[in-house]
């Protein structure tokens, strides 16, 4: 029988059923499928389906048409609960992942890649609302940075492993996959079973929110979602396809980064606290810019590989900063406003990736130097948007051109 607990009552859980452990958990949990998708997609797409630059392309804007149609979620959840959508999601991307390997052709990828991404997508939207409901506005910084470390934590471990075994055992895609989606799963489940239902003291609006105070937010998730494409999408290719990598060797620079993200996201999380949501975001895109400038420089001024993985190393770090942007709405947001317009964002996030990756796969054959100077231009954009967030961000006050709320009478 479903018990349900408001989150004051839940302060009389055990520890581990409380709403932050279930966040911990999933943050563990879904990274272990996708970032095990994610270390072996490049190499395996071109060594078992002949992949070229214009079809990565493809394959990713296929995957995030899901992202695109995040905003379904605000249908769902009237007949779903945010909890049970967001653990059956990541049940979906779990499964999908460990069945990777069974459709070696360009239409089976395509197919159960789709299948993942409705599960990733899905998950994550769900994810960043409950977040938000679930974290005190004054924890929130910290304790969103502990949960991608935790996640880095978790997906350090599933690195490890590959790296260790995959030559030793003479590991196969297949195997790898199952492996890793599987555990993603029985996490997901276990978790659906074992916790009861968290009731946040705010009701969700379960209706499409648009709202012209939130207009900032919208065009920072429009342009984080097109910039993202690209480090997400070229940027590992990059380093299969100019510098041969490896599974392993690619393994590594992503285990690099997950002990960077382990050690910097909790202090990037006291950062934004700190620092405010504009002067990070800012930091952030600066050093963006900086750096797609360089992966450029990579191809014409012929840089080699070990300033290509730096770069590489410094760009996931930049991106974990976005955290910001989360903040930055809870701050603003009607608290009845964050499931909704949590669909909404992503959505928003998804406009560019349903089209950039197809289109930047084709000017990839031309110039893949191009890709990257275009989305230095991206940063750029996001950086004077950033400049436009208040110092101190609340509702009625959104960006500095909105006067804030007057100071209640002593």
């Amino acid at each position: 029988m479903t018990q349900y607990v408001t989150l004051e009552d839940a302060k009389h859980q055990p520890f581990w059923r409380r709403p932050v452990a279930l966040l911990f958990l999933m943050a563990l949990a879904m990274p272990i499928a996708f970032n095990t998708w994610s270390a072996l997609l490049n190499n395996f797409v071109i060594e078992v389906a002949g992949f070229d630059g214009s079809d990565i392309g493809l394959l990713h804007t296929v995957r995030e048409i899901p992202g695109f149609l995040a905003v379904g979620v605000i249908a769902i959840i009237l007949f779903v609960r945010e909890q049970v959508l967001g653990l059956v999601s990541l049940v979906l991307l779990g499964v999908a992942t460990a069945l990777t390997a069974w459709f070696p052709s360009m239409g089976g990828i395509l197919t159960i890649t789709m299948l993942s991404s409705i599960g990733f997508h899905y998950y994550e939207t769900v994810n960043q609302s409950l977040q938000l409901q679930w974290l005190k506005i004054e924890d929130a910084p910290r304790m969103i940075g502990w949960l991608m470390a935790a996640g880095s934590a978790a997906t350090l471990v599933a690195y490890l492993a590959i790296m260790a075994l995959w030559d030793t055992l003479s590991l196969s895609y297949n195997i790898v996959y199952l492996i890793g989606g599987g555990v993603t799963a029985v996490i997901a489940l276990v978790a659906l079973l074992a916790y009861p239902q968290f009731e946040a003291p705010t009701p969700q609006v379960k209706k499409m929110v648009l709202r012209k105070r939130y207009w900032l937010y919208y065009a920072l998730q429009f342009m984080s979602g097109a910039r993202r494409q690209i480090f997400v999408v070229f940027a590992g290719f990059m380093m299969v396809e100019r510098f041969g990598f490896d599974v392993h060797e690619i393994t590594l620079l992503y285990l690099i980064n997950l002990i960077a993200n382990m050690i910097f996201a909790p202090l990037m999380g006291r950062a934004v606290g700190f620092f405010g949501e504009r002067r990070t975001l800012s930091f952030e895109y600066i050093g963006l810019i900086i750096v797609f400038l360089a992966y450029g420089g990579v191809y014409y001024l012929g840089w080699g590989v070990v300033v290509a993985a730096t770069l590489y190393v410094l760009d996931h770090m930049f991106f974990a900063l976005a955290l910001a942007l989360k903040t930055y709405f809870q701050k603003i947001a009607d608290p009845a406003d964050i499931a909704p317009t949590a669909a909404v964002a992503f959505t928003i996030n998804h406009i560019a990736a349903v089209f950039l990756p197809v289109g930047l796969g084709l000017l990839w054959l031309i110039s893949p130097a191009a890709v990257f100077f275009l989305a230095a231009g991206m940063a750029l954009v996001s950086l004077l948007l950033s400049l436009m967030i208040p110092r101190h961000p609340v509702p009625g006050h959104e960006t500095i051109f909105s006067n804030p709320l007057p100071a209640p009478a002593e």
